[in-house]
């Protein structure tokens, strides 16, 4: 279907625009220094298939890895309205085990449109030293590792006993859920303005 280039500009801000904001929450919202004074994190926007729509201009390590975490969580798990999955497996397209991901369907009615996901850096993940960044020789070492699981409160009950700084990382973990929601919300907006075919004929034309 045809394009119109001014619009494809329009929807590349739109989409950016929802990646700005899962930012700007997650650094408000989080607990550690790590996320909200040295903003070592990272959102971004994905479509149905799993492929990124558009970043914020957060940390490109982040950023360039993390449409493999979206693509194991999208293989791995079979999403439902409500879910969150989390993983920082480095073999799951995570980077190092600090680096927590989460990845949020958003439906539209029964029909999945989009992903949202960031990643965001703890202060603290377990393993054999504070920090969890030591000389490690096995990954093991390094701290707990999450592959793509959904967020339950088992799942996050087994995270805060693996790390040194529960209180903090259980806050983060909340700004990680309030970004994502967010980025959902502004993309129900964006389809409720523009119409869902609108909205998919730009997506596709970005990736073109």
């Amino acid at each position: 279907m045809k394009t119109d280039p001014f619009r494809i500009e329009v929807f590349k801000n739109l989409f950016a625009g929802v990646a700005e904001e899962m930012g700007a929450v997650l650094g408000r919202a989080a607990y550690s220094v790590n996320i909200k004074e040295r903003r070592d994190y990272s959102c971004a926007v994905f479509d149905a298939r799993g492929r990124m729509v558009a970043q914020a201009a957060h940390i490109p390590v982040h950023l360039g890895s993390m449409p493999l975490s979206v693509a194991a969580a999208i293989a791995d798990v079979p999403f439902a309205p409500g879910d969150v999955v989390v993983v920082n497996d480095p073999y799951r397209g995570g980077t190092h085990l600090p680096d927590v991901t989460f990845v949020k369907p958003v439906f539209l009615g029964r029909r999945l449109a989009f992903f949202t996901a960031c990643r965001a850096h703890y202060s603290d993940i377990g393993g054999m030293a504070p920090g969890s960044m030591p000389l490690s020789t096995d990954l093991h070492q390094e701290g707990f590792i999450l592959p793509p699981v959904r967020l339950t409160a088992e799942v996050r009950r087994l995270l805060l006993a693996n790390v040194r700084t529960p209180r903090e990382v259980d806050g983060d973990v909340a700004a990680q859920e309030a970004c994502c929601e967010t980025g959902a919300r502004r993309l129900a907006e964006l389809v409720a303005r523009y119409g869902r075919s609108e909205v998919d004929r730009y997506a596709d034309a970005l990736q073109a």
